[in-house]
């Protein structure tokens, strides 16, 4: 993407900020990011996939947080419609968690989903 230093110098500094903030964040937290952290990197991210015209990569990249997000949509509508529950909690991590995943494998298992679809979206960026 030649043309857009900028967007890389902006990539470059969210990137930093995450891995100085990733260093404090395990266990036990020293710091927490907070729905205004949350927010603000969920918008960066999509001023960078616009800016960059792959607005279906972010979609990929994010595909833990659409899983998270559809559970719920799912488990609402299903007991709205049918009065009963498709898992049992929602959203689906908290599912995991009643069948007896431990918070550490639910963790690296999301992780790993989202190492491996960010790997898919950038193959197909690139």
């Amino acid at each position: 993407y030649q043309g857009q230093f900028d967007v890389l110098l902006f990539c470059a500094t969210v990137i930093g900020a995450l891995l100085g903030f990733i260093i404090f964040n395990h266990k036990p937290a020293k710091i927490f990011m907070g729905d205004m952290g949350s927010l603000a990197l969920g918008g960066a991210l999509a001023a960078v996939s616009l800016m960059t015209h792959h607005e279906l990569a972010l979609l990929v990249i994010g595909f833990v947080f659409v899983m998270e997000t559809a559970s719920v949509i799912l488990q609402v509508a299903s007991f709205k419609l049918t009065g009963k529950r498709i898992f049992k909690m929602s959203p689906i991590h908290h599912h995991f968690e009643m069948c007896g995943w431990s918070e550490w494998r639910i963790d690296i298992t999301f992780w790993c989903i989202g190492i491996v679809c960010s790997a898919i979206a950038l193959a197909f960026i690139l």
